[in-house]
């Protein structure tokens, strides 16, 4: 990816660019301060939860159900008990606690007991002495079916028979605000459809299940919020919290929930049962089937507007395909009716939102959820205004764009930066790129590539649009809590807190803050368990506000304890003594000493928690304090797209974002790159094609993720840096909003070359096409 402009436009290095010299460590917040699992990731020598190993250990395997709608007639595991080398075989008749679970509600069985729901629902589990034998006795457990016919059109899901006992709707919130009488001069509508993407984890899903001496279970898997995945775990195995552990070992990323909680519990059934440390390594298709999808979505939208563009009115109907069971649904809908408007300032809104089940794969937590599917959508009716009126499409954006003390549809007013026209008009200005040659050389610039069928000639640029905006930490009443704990003894520190390390750089934002706070070159951040006070989950940016808030204010009650003698010494207070690169000093320059003299052979540490002020619920017209704050992007996206063949190649995308502080410039780049890159092939190619409730194609080969050959400039132009006062460090959340903005301005472009609606993500070849050009 070229940068060269953001560097000398924001000062903010790209991440390659931004490595230091091992001889120039860097300190503190503000600094590019390296991961410190860098190297053995970089190296092959990181040791991720597939690498795991234990003594007299057993290999596992799960059955899963062929059908994505059938009723249960019999299950016979006698056969797959009577294998040599099988050791246990587990169904829902061994499940000795609560047989149900859940992320958002706790309404999907462990194993299906009466009915499947969804392609890919577990059945049973399996232990045997090798890999192989596990996967033949799976497939020895016979399970007759009666077949049903799958609800898999959403819509459907309001008239077909309850598909769970808890019915087929999972929410419905209908939000009022402003007058409905009210009419603009000029009307646009459009109908818009999401596809259903995969986070699609490179890392193997895989966890280890080690039984205990008093009767519990250890866990050790790449979990991102180990607390709440024990408290599910204890009370499917009928055991007190405590006799249930989770260690979490070799995290490689996370995009969404890293771990399916159904991946976990036969896991810990399977060790109780045998009395022996358990092993399971998904399978890609495994993965597919197992974990959490992005709401399909479909989208209508009314945007009403005065004769100068102004809204007046948006109404819009919103239906998120939760599939069969609720997970995190609930969520997702509230942001999505939330932000159905967008960064814009809009009087009068009304907008229907339903989440309803259905016999496709589960939906749930994926970075931007929500937000990013009406992102789409809002733009796309923007654009449409903008043709209308005859209107450049940013210029009409600029007339309506919300700024701090503007209120949003729900009532609440945002009392954080919202420097949203300034992150427009810098990606306006930004010079555009230049036009590629028509010369064989530079055939590579066309879409498709050197191998595309297609002519130079039917090659048509675009730019494009999007403005997103996201929610941070939990909302409508979560509670959002972490607790740190800083200790230093010998020069050295140590962070313990639970938060988990998912690739966003709390571990190294958890350095940085004690070296600023204490002056300690070396940090070490424990490994994470559940032994430590609960920290929440790894999303939303919620570990750099709320767990790194917790490590700061550990770090300062540390801090206090160091020089509070010195202070009473001399006579003066702490507040009159500053500490950098690890020397003590005082504002007259009387005292002079450095932290290991001061600490003269003591332990010092503190515990503190970190706590945001609390939100609310939407009432029952979607109106209320429900976030805690917000975060917002814009990208100008550059596309060409060959009219014929409706290839398109995204050349350049242009961001400016507000993140409240930069706390690490490397680490900031990088996170906006990988949520940019990651919106391209929300945009362009990622659909996970599910005909009739049946995953097609469950691999990377059928899956199309975007590769760095894919992926376009990214020139990070400019960072809003509006320090959010109620926020540790001031800081926000960086990684969503780019994906939530990024497929919104792509499909902007594309409709800016052709002249077509593009009304479905991924845009599929057929609506580029320009057929009256061939």
């Amino acid at each position: 990816m070229s940068n060269e402009a953001a560097t000398a436009t924001t000062g903010v290095p790209t991440a390659a660019e931004a490595a230091p010299a091992p001889e120039q460590i860097p300190h503190g917040l503000g600094s590019s301060l390296p991961p410190a699992d860098a190297r053995a990731k970089t190296e092959g020598t990181f040791p991720y939860a597939a690498d795991l190993w234990a003594e007299g250990l057993l290999w596992a395997a799960v059955l899963r159900s062929p059908h994505p709608h059938a009723r249960i007639r019999s299950i016979d595991t006698t056969h797959a008990r009577e294998m040599p080398g099988v050791r246990a075989v587990v169904t829902h008749e061994d499940v000795p606690g609560t047989p149900l679970y859940g992320r958002g509600r706790a309404d999907r069985p462990v194993f299906a007991s009466e009915v499947v729901r969804h392609h890919g629902e577990p059945i049973a589990a399996v232990a045997a002495d090798h890999p192989d034998t596990a996967r033949m006795a799976a497939a020895a457990v016979i399970v007759e079916y009666d077949v049903l016919d799958p609800v898999t059109d959403p819509e459907q899901a309001f008239e077909a028979e309850p598909l769970h006992p808890d019915g087929n709707l999972v929410r419905h919130i209908p939000l009022r605000h402003g007058d409905p009488e009210a009419v603009g001069e000029v009307i646009v509508e459009g109908l818009y459809r999401i596809g259903r993407q995969d986070p699609a984890p490179i890392g193997a899903e895989a966890g280890l299940a080690v039984p205990r001496p008093d009767g519990g279970v250890e866990l050790y898997t790449a979990s991102t919020d180990p607390h709440a995945d024990r408290d599910t775990l204890a009370a499917c195995y009928g055991l007190e919290p405590e006799r249930v552990k989770v260690v979490v070992t070799g995290v490689p990323g996370a995009t969404a929930d890293r771990e399916d909680q159904g991946f976990q519990l036969p896991l810990g059934l399977l060790a109780l049962k045998t009395g022996c440390p358990v092993k399971l390594t998904a399978t890609r298709e495994e993965s597919f089937l197992g974990h959490a999808h992005r709401h399909p979505t479909l989208l209508r939208y009314r945007h009403h507007a005065d004769a100068e563009g102004r809204l007046v009115k948006v109404e819009a109907q919103i239906l998120l395909d939760a599939g069969a069971y609720a997970d995190t649904s609930s969520d997702a809908l509230a942001a999505a009716v939330a932000f159905a408007c967008g960064p814009y300032v809009v009087p009068n809104a009304f907008i229907e939102g339903w989440a309803v089940r259905t016999n496709n794969p589960p939906s749930g937590h994926v970075r931007g959820e929500g937000a990013m599917q009406v992102c789409a959508a809002y733009e796309a009716q923007m654009d449409k205004l903008a043709k209308k009126l005859g209107l450049d499409p940013a210029e009409l954006r600029l007339r309506n764009v919300m700024a701090t003390g503007d209120v949003l549809p729900t009532g609440q007013t945002v009392t954080c930066p919202a420097p949203v026209a300034e992150l427009l008009q810098a990606v306006r200005d930004f010079p555009l790129p230049a036009l590629p040659k028509d010369t064989p050389e530079e055939e590579w610039l066309l879409p498709g590539g050197p191998e595309g069928a297609g002519e130079p000639g039917a090659v048509r640029r675009g730019v494009g649009y999007g403005i997103g905006m996201v929610h941070m930490l939990g909302a409508e009443g979560a509670d959002e809590v972490s607790t740190a704990t800083v200790k230093i003894q010998d020069g050295v520190a140590t962070v313990l807190c639970a938060a988990v390390e998912t690739g966003q750089g709390f571990s190294t934002l958890a350095r940085q803050i004690v070296q600023e706070t204490l002056g300690i070159d070396e940090v070490h951040v424990a490994p994470v368990d559940t032994d430590q006070p609960p920290a929440g989950a790894g999303c939303r940016g919620r570990h750099t506000w709320v767990s790194g808030g917790a490590v700061e204010r550990a770090a300062k009650m540390v801090r206090t304890q160091l020089l509070q003698p010195l202070a009473h010494k001399f006579g003066m207070s702490t507040e009159l003594l500053q500490i950098t690169d690890g020397k003590i000093t005082s504002y007259d320059g009387v005292l002079s000493t450095t932290v290991t003299e001061a600490m003269d052979g003591k332990e010092l540490w503190a515990t503190a928690q970190c706590r945001p002020h609390p939100t609310e619920p939407l009432d029952d017209s979607g109106q209320g304090d429900a976030f805690v704050g917000m975060a917002f992007c814009a990208i100008r996206a550059v596309v060409d797209v060959d009219i014929e063949l409706g290839s398109v190649r995204v050349v350049e995308l242009a961001v400016a974002q507000d993140v409240g502080r930069v706390l690490n410039p490397a680490q900031l780049a990088a996170r906006i790159e990988a949520g940019v890159t990651q919106g391209v092939g929300i945009a362009l190619t990622e659909n996970l094609r599910t005909p009739r409730g049946l995953i097609r194609h469950p691999d990377l080969t059928g899956y199309a993720l975007p590769t760095a050959l894919d992926a376009p400039d990214i020139r990070i132009v400019k960072l809003v840096e509006e320090r959010d006062v109620v926020a540790p460090f001031g800081a926000k959340a960086v990684s969503a909003v780019p994906v939530v903005a990024s497929p919104a301005a792509i499909a902007s472009a594309v409709r800016a070359a052709t002249g077509r609606p593009v009304n479905r993500l991924p845009i599929r070849p057929q609506a580029a096409v320009v057929t009256e050009q061939r």
